[in-house]
């Protein structure tokens, strides 16, 4: 309701009243209370504007609101929401005298002329309708107008009592098709309640006893929901328990949740009212649905086709690893396509089981011209040729689709499947940004096709292409180079890892950089290829370039030593306005003599790398002492992340790199790093307040008590920026556990917000210790392992 503009002025006007004191009361908290206190505002405002009178005539006011609600009431039940003159006549409404009716109901009726209809009128929304229909039939019942019930309305309210009459409204509110009568429902259940009856006293007369056992009513609707209707049924019902203000079920559902519940939703067995109770929770529920985990639920396909509003309402639907079939597809997408208005942009099905013929409704899905997914990852769904073939034939067939992001990873679409969605990229309606091809079995074949569509649609949106673990060998990536090579291409990331690219490859891919000065190419990723030092050099070649856009250049586990090294060094020194900022060499061989080079390099004020990783180059002392030379050199260094995992400077190496320590981040993970190399580190950090160390890794290292004592008093100095702390597997006993809950403790003002202690020796004694630093209202610890 609060996304239709009627209602929010209907509540607004309401609000103010009674917030600026004109009517006093509780503010309403169900749809019935707020249409009631608008009835009265309107009548009250009628009879003030045009008769200059501060009470209402209740025989006047009664009747007036009868005709109305029998035009309301017939013509709902006809479903005509726009109605004639002689419909107006048949309800004792004087055709004359409308003008007079539209001042006593200003806001709620009017009248509009059209084409060729002659004059026709309508309620100013249909809630305005309904929630008079139901007054009308209210009234009607208890003042035993036995011949309206049964000569006008049918069967629908032909009983005897309140109870009664109410039940059979519910049946057929149930047995209606569509939700033309939901809300008329809830106003006449809202409208049985004496609280509600009691706002409209001074307005309304009543001849008849409205009284009945409220407890009947809720009972026969909570049954009606264990029947199991519809997920759209059962929410109505919910909403019907609220008007007449029986939550218990709610209460149920949400207790079950506050204890924990999302958890153990995993083990449980829910019956269908518990589900629906859970399912208007969440709908309800004061917090936006920004994302629908399907994991906290078991067994996940049957939960997701009881769950399927929440997921519709929610903007991110994580389905991932939940063995969802083509039928739980064939529901998602049908829910999806008979709600246009859904909020859902991300639908992740990672990891399911959804096949050829479940993605097959993903694109009929995607067909849809109202379908807002932006994001849709399918990594690992056993997609084929056939498959991809629905998702190019749907997103050609749909120039107004929203989606952004397709993920195919570890499908097996074969170059077949990737020509077909070559085609879609050739498309120039095609929104595509990100498309993501990991392990897919792609070959030169593909990669041409991939390429030729991109080159022939110069208005492309595509970003970023992964295909990464592919087999386009040197072949395939010399025709990605002629792409890249055309002044056209948007390509700003181009991943491919372990694709058995050669020193040839490297030199197609710098060639083609080389050559197109406006290329928009700012990450290639080369992970676990084998270039060498002669493809490195050829990529240097690139770096040298000052037209260079590229900003990160991942190396991986490429046979890159000395010699390569010094050609990147080279290459990034002679170029002052070079644009990278993050190079990755970790599991290369660069030796003493690569690591000077780099060192060199860093020593360069023109020099704009932030991030740095040498993970695993087998660097001694030596090496550490020329880097932390080049640091100390360079005072205006942008280096902010520095990765020395698993190499060997030891405790003297790692005081080098103290003595003048400018990374915010620094990975020192098994380095052979003792009590000694903490002390070092810590008594550096104390000594330089100002800093920008906030992440320091020193798992698999062996600081002893002595060590994490020192660390233990960095943190208690005021200064301390440290927000990360990483100590795992360093045989840090009870002692050391100790020290670092008291130094937290006694520091207040401590910035540190993720400790991992993992796989350490605290014994009972130093668990309770860092329990009780939990406890402690000043400790900022988000994080603790």
């Amino acid at each position: 309701m609060c996304h239709i503009p009627v209602f929010c002025w209907i509540a607004a006007t309401v609000l103010e009243r009674m917030l600026g004191e004109a009517e006093s009361g509780d503010i309403p908290k169900t749809l019935t209370q707020m249409f009631t206190h608008f009835l009265i505002f309107q009548i009250k405002h009628k009879d003030r504007k045009y008769h200059e009178k501060t009470d209402t005539d209740p025989h006047l006011t009664k009747k007036t609101f009868l005709a109305l609600g029998k035009l309301a009431f017939q013509q709902l039940e006809k479903g005509n929401l726009i109605f004639y003159e002689e419909d107006l006549r048949e309800c004792g409404i004087d055709v004359k005298e409308v003008s007079v009716y539209s001042g006593v109901c200003t806001q709620i009726f009017r009248k509009e002329s059209g084409l060729h209809l002659g004059k026709v009128f309508s309620f100013v929304h249909l809630s305005v309708q309904e929630f008079l229909a139901a007054l009308y039939a209210f009234i009607s019942f208890i003042s035993n107008n036995t011949y309206v019930l049964e000569h006008q309305m049918g069967e629908l309210f032909k009983r005897s009592k309140m109870s009664d009459f109410l039940k059979n409204a519910v049946d057929k509110t149930l047995q209606s098709e569509n939700e033309h009568l939901d809300l008329f429902l809830r106003f006449l259940l809202g409208l049985s309640l004496e609280s509600n009856q009691t706002l409209l006293q001074g307005l309304l007369t009543q001849t008849g006893n409205s009284s009945h056992n409220k407890e009947d009513t809720v009972k026969y609707i909570k049954e009606k929901i264990r029947e199991n209707p519809s997920p759209e049924k059962s929410i109505s019902l919910f909403h019907c328990l609220n008007e007449l203000k029986d939550h218990s079920l709610v209460t149920e559902a949400q207790t079950y949740l506050s204890r924990g519940g999302d958890c153990r939703l995993q083990r449980a067995r829910l019956s269908p009212a518990q589900w629906s109770a859970l399912v208007f929770v969440l709908l309800n529920s004061e917090e936006e649905l920004n994302e629908f985990d399907l994991k906290k639920y078991d067994p996940p396909e049957e939960c997701l086709l009881r769950l399927l509003p929440v997921v519709i309402a929610s903007r991110k639907a994580m389905l991932a690893n939940c063995s969802i079939t083509d039928e739980g597809c064939a529901a998602l997408a049908s829910a999806l396509r008979s709600n246009p208005s859904s909020h859902l942009r991300e639908l992740n099905l990672n990891y399911n089981k959804p096949g050829d013929s479940g993605v097959k409704q993903l694109s009929a899905l995607l067909e849809d011209p109202h379908c807002k997914l932006e994001k849709l990852p399918l990594v690992n769904c056993s997609i084929t040729e056939e498959g991809c073939a629905a998702l190019a034939s749907a997103l050609r067939s749909n120039p107004s689709s929203h989606l952004r992001e397709l993920n195919l990873n570890c499908n097996k679409p074969g170059d077949s499947g990737v020509k077909q969605l070559s085609a879609l990229l050739e498309d120039p309606h095609c929104k595509l940004e990100k498309l993501k091809l990991v392990n897919c079995s792609i070959t030169e074949e593909g990669c041409a096709a991939l390429a030729s569509a991109l080159r022939s649609n110069p208005s492309s949106h595509l970003r970023e292409l992964n295909l990464n673990y592919n087999k386009p060998g040197d072949s395939g990536v010399k025709q990605l180079s002629d792409l890249l090579e055309d002044p056209d291409c948007k390509l700003e990331k181009l991943k491919l890892v372990n694709c058995s690219i050669t020193d040839k490859g490297c030199a197609a891919l710098a060639s083609a950089l080389r050559s197109n000065p406006s290329s928009h190419l700012r990450e290639l990723n080369l992970n676990c290829n084998k270039p060498g030092d002669s493809g490195v050099k050829q990529l240097s070649a690139v770096l040298e370039d000052a037209h260079c856009k590229l900003e990160k250049l991942p190396l991986v586990n490429c046979s890159i030593r000395e010699e390569g090294c010094a050609a990147l060094a080279s290459a990034l020194r002679s170029n002052p306005s070079s644009h990278l900022r993050e190079l990755n060499m970790n599991h290369n061989i660069p030796g003493d003599s690569g690591v000077k080079q780099l060192s060199d390099l860093l020593e360069d004020p023109h020099c704009k790398l932030e991030t740095l990783h040498l993970s695993n180059c087998s660097i001694p002392e030596k090496g550490c002492a020329a880097l932390a030379s080049a640091l100390r050199s360079n005072p205006s260094s942008h280096l902010r992340e520095l990765n020395l995992n698993y190499n060997k400077p030891g405790d003297s190496g790692v005081k080098q790199l103290s003595a003048h320590f400018s990374p915010s981040l620094c990975r020192l993970c098994n380095c052979s790093l003792r009590d000694k190399g903490c002390a070092a580190l810590a008594s550096a950090l104390r000594s330089n307040p100002s800093s920008h160390l906030r992440e320091l890794n020193l798992n698999y290292s062996k600081p002893g008590d002595s060590g994490v004592k020192q660390l233990s008093a960095l943190l208690e100095d005021p200064h301390c920026k440290l927000e990360k702390l990483q100590l795992s597997w360093c045989s840090i006993p009870e002692e050391g556990c100790a020290a670092l809950a008291s130094a937290l403790r006694s520091n207040p003002s401590s910035h540190l917000i993720e400790l991992n202690l993992n796989y350490n020796k605290p014994g009972d004694s130093g668990v309770k210790r860092l329990s009780a630093l939990l406890e402690d209202p000043h400790c900022k610890l988000e994080k603790l392992q």
